[in-house]
């Protein structure tokens, strides 16, 4: 099951941030909070904040056209429902059920982007060889 939380977990963080910069931020906001209510109610009123304050750093990322803000913003979402789902396993079918509802479709998770950099160094794996390769 760990493997099924940690994908549902990437899925959510990717949806919910995604989603946060649109028209469907208030449903978000409901499902999302209800969901830590009925799960971890303890917790809820911090996860209604943590939300609120997310949406301003994601709109203001949109705006600057900050990926990595919200490759970050992605992960933190997706850190605090793996460790909702793995308190409380029962939630999973809840989080799916509410992630059909937001994102039908599953087009707000797909807006992933991926960036690369490089460092000067390498390694390229070929033929089950690896070789170190440094720039100069």
């Amino acid at each position: 099951m760990d493997s099924e939380v940690t994908l549902l977990a990437q899925s959510a963080g990717a949806t919910l941030v995604t989603l946060m910069a649109t028209d469907a931020w208030q449903r978000v906001r409901d499902g999302i909070a209800q969901l830590w209510r009925r799960t971890q109610p303890e917790r809820a009123e911090t996860v209604a904040a943590e939300l609120a304050t997310c949406r301003e750093d994601v709109l203001a990322a949109v705006a600057a056209d900050d990926q990595q803000t919200l490759d970050e913003l992605r992960l933190q979402w997706q850190g605090l429902v793996r460790r909702l789902l793995v308190a409380r396993p029962a939630a999973v079918e809840e989080l799916r059920a509410l992630l059909d509802r937001l994102d039908p479709d599953g087009s707000a998770a797909r807006q992933i982007t991926q960036h690369a950099t490089a460092s000067g160094q390498a390694r390229v794996y070929q033929a089950g060889r690896d070789q170190h390769i440094a720039e100069r």
